[in-house]
Formats: C-alpha cells, structure tokens, sequence
C-alpha cells in the first residue's frame, strides 16, 4: 500500500477513535496530526474540510459495520443467535474504553453536521433498522421470535434502545447495564406468545347473562 493511502488510513481511524469518545465537534486536526503524528497542513492534504473527513469516515464505517453484518446473517444459526451477535458488536466497543457507536455520536451532534455526514448518519439507521427487520420477519416467519407490529417497527424500537442502553452504561462506566437491556429488549421478541387464559365455566356462564 503507497504511503499515501497508509496516512490516509491511519486518519480515518484515528477520527473514528476520537469521534467515538468525543463526538464530531470534540475534536480538532490538530488533535488527529497529533495522534496521527504528521503535520495538520497533511490532515488537510487528505480532506481539506472537517465535511470531507466526515463523509469519508461515514462511508468507510457504513461499508465496514454492513460488511459484518452481513457475515452475521449467512452464518448458520437461529434469529436469537443473530441478534444476539448483533448486540455484541454494540458490548465490545464500550468493553474497548467505553466507546460508543460513532453513529449514535454523530447523532448527538447532528446539527452542526455537514449535510453529506447528515445524510450518512442517517443512511447508516436505515441500514440496520432494515437488517434488523429482515432478522425479526424470518424469525417470526419460523415461529422462532413474537413480537407486536410490523418487523420494522420493532427493529427501530431494538435499535433505538440498544443506543441509549449503550450511553447509559458509559455514564455509569458499567458494561453489564448494557447487557442487562439488551438482553431484555431480545427477551421481549424471542420469549413465546402467551397462551389467552380461559375464565372457569362459572365466570364464563355468568359473563353470558350478563351480556
């Protein structure tokens, strides 16, 4: 690999490490250079605008996160199998210094992002919320997972605790409060229907006369 791209490289992911434990208006090219270990003015040369590295950083990480993703669902396994996998890659992050999802950072500071990182950050949503649901309508498909609503819903409703679960447990420096929600959230999902309980005969019969 040309030394370009090695410098290239090593910038992305060391926005991405600052990104996660700062958030996108937390950090400088100053503070890159100097993790990198180059001059700013070289942090410039690969993207001369905050914008740029941004949008760089979100495709590179959208590319990655799907590309595991997808290693997830050809895996052999049953949907709970799945999600569980899914809700490890969220663990390990805040396991590695109590990062957190870059997306769910860059969401926080959404207003100041530059259009085109807006448009990733969200891209990157989309991408999981219709993961997630294709996992959730195979699952129910199979009678292996129950839930109310549509795949969709619940997939949105899955991701969006997992992100709050995950600030939480930062705040406390706890990873096991993270798991504790998550396993919850997919306890809800893949715990059986309940079974309607009959009234006795006595109530049902007294229901009738009084209907």
């Amino acid at each position: 690999m040309p030394a370009q791209d090695e410098t290239r490289d090593r910038i992305l992911e060391v926005t991405r490490r600052l990104v996660q434990s700062k958030g996108f208006s937390g950090f400088s090219y100053a503070d890159v250079a100097a993790e990198v270990g180059i001059r700013k003015a070289s942090v410039h040369h690969h993207f001369p605008t905050k914008g740029d590295l941004g949008e760089a950083l979100m495709v590179r990480y959208r590319r990655d996160f799907g590309e595991i993703l997808a290693r997830i669902r050809a895996s052999k396994g049953e949907a709970r199998s799945r999600l569980r996998a899914y809700a490890v890659l969220f663990a390990d992050l805040l396991r590695d210094d109590y990062r957190l999802c870059m997306c769910g950072m860059l969401a926080a500071d959404f207003d100041v992002l530059p259009p085109s990182v807006r448009g990733e950050v969200r891209g990157f949503f989309d991408d999981n919320e219709e993961w997630l649901a294709d996992v959730l309508a195979s699952g129910r498909k199979q009678q292996e997972l129950s839930f109310v609503g549509s795949p969709r819903e619940q997939a949105r409703v899955l991701l969006s605790a997992l992100e709050g679960a995950m600030l939480v447990a930062r705040s406390h420096g706890d990873v096991s409060l993270f798991e504790g929600v998550a396993q919850r959230v997919f306890h809800a999902v893949t715990a059986p229907p309940r079974r309607a309980v009959r009234a006795p005969v006595s109530l049902r019969r007294a229901s009738r006369r009084v209907a």
